[in-house]
């Protein structure tokens, strides 16, 4: 994603964001059924060595990709996320950008498994957002977010039982890392070139405080990547497109878990 484009969804998120302060209040977030849910823990799940390490995604859409997948379903593709060993499952809710809804984390979270909230998370409404839809770990991305604000809305997300993801694009962005913070991203794709570069992530990994654990994102479209990123250390694997390209998302994913065992 350019930088341009990122200031775009973030502009976006502004005012979608205070459309929805409109349409429902944080009280009623907090009476939502799921609210008090407890959540699952994926920091475990990523321990678990009978797991693949994955975090599958659920994705139709993307700014640098356009359409994905148009006809996948939810409920279908999570399920078999869940059943072949994901680790943990992402949804993307972010609508105009990505195609994703808060209804796509209200369906995946009906599976007994960590579910991340994929989104641009500015504000705190989002974090009792997430809470009430289900979501059991929240994304924040350092390069829409101040250290400080970054500190507040992962504070936030762990007095609610949540889990906290941070993604970092480069070097400059580590100060980002705080103690509310449980799993460190790094993204391979650049914010200003779109370019995937898994280089750059086993730099970065290097220079990540010991005690947090590491997810390589974007760009591992292959069984040989996969295993590269593995061999270097890498606690976790963000994987979406290589599955939601695939004709059958589910199965493609139970094949790639299989190889992996």
């Amino acid at each position: 994603m350019s930088t341009n484009i990122l200031e775009k969804i973030v502009a976006t998120k502004v005012s979608e964001v205070a459309e929805r302060k409109q349409q429902i209040s944080v009280a009623q977030l907090e009476a939502m059924p799921l609210f008090g849910e407890k959540t699952y823990s994926l920091k475990n799940n990523l321990l678990d060595a009978s797991k693949t390490g994955i975090i599958a995604e659920f994705k139709r859409q993307s700014p640098s990709k356009g359409i994905i997948n148009a006809v996948a379903d939810v409920v279908e593709v999570t399920k078999a996320y869940t059943q072949f060993g994901a680790s943990g499952v992402s949804v993307l809710t972010d609508g105009p950008y990505f195609g994703g809804s808060l209804n796509d984390l209200s369906i995946a979270v009906k599976n007994e498994i960590p579910v991340l909230r994929k989104e641009f998370i500015i504000d705190e409404f989002q974090v009792i957002e997430a809470k009430a839809f289900g979501a059991s770990v929240i994304l924040l991305i350092a390069s829409c977010l101040k250290p400080a604000e970054t500190k507040l809305l992962a504070a936030k997300a762990k007095q609610l039982g949540m889990e906290v993801l941070l993604e970092l694009h480069d070097e400059t962005e580590l100060d980002y890392i705080c103690e509310e913070v449980d799993l460190v991203g790094i993204n391979n794709r650049s914010l200003k070139s779109f370019e995937v570069n898994i280089e750059h992530s086993l730099k970065l990994k290097d220079l990540l405080p010991k005690g947090k654990l590491s997810i390589a994102e974007s760009g591992i479209y292959d069984l040989a990547t996969f295993k590269l990123l593995k061999q270097e250390g890498f606690d976790g694997f963000l994987m979406g497109e290589y599955f939601m390209k695939q004709e059958n998302p589910a199965k493609a994913f139970e094949e790639f878990s299989k190889q992996i065992k």
